[in-house]
């Protein structure tokens, strides 16, 4: 479910997903197909990990990044859960087709 808020969607974002929604910051991002599909692909991936791992394996994820990188917005993008949707996010066939457990394609040190 798709709703607005300009006031949950952090200042730099244009949308964040909490299972089970997808929160825009405005009313006309709705209709940014690419935008959509990649808060979905983060939609399965929080379903596939059972929501609460899925926040903890980024949270963890996302500080190692930041360790590595020593950068806020390098570590954000090479994070694999942000990196799957990004890299896939043009392709909107791309949820018919995906494998489970897909994101951990994206694990290896690719800077972003």
């Amino acid at each position: 479910m798709i709703l607005i808020s300009k006031y949950l969607v952090p200042r730099g974002y244009t949308g964040v997903t909490v299972y089970p929604f997808v929160f825009l910051k405005y009313h006309k991002l709705k209709t940014d197909e690419v935008l959509v599909n990649h808060e979905y692909i983060h939609l399965k991936q929080q379903l596939e990990l059972l929501v609460i791992p899925f926040y903890i394996f980024y949270g963890f994820e996302f500080l190692i990044r930041l360790i590595q990188y020593r950068n806020w917005k390098t570590a954000y993008r090479n994070i694999s859960f942000e990196r799957e949707a990004y890299i896939n996010e043009d392709n909107l066939e791309y949820l018919n087709g995906r494998k489970t457990w897909q994101f951990l394609k994206y694990l290896r040190n690719y800077d972003f």
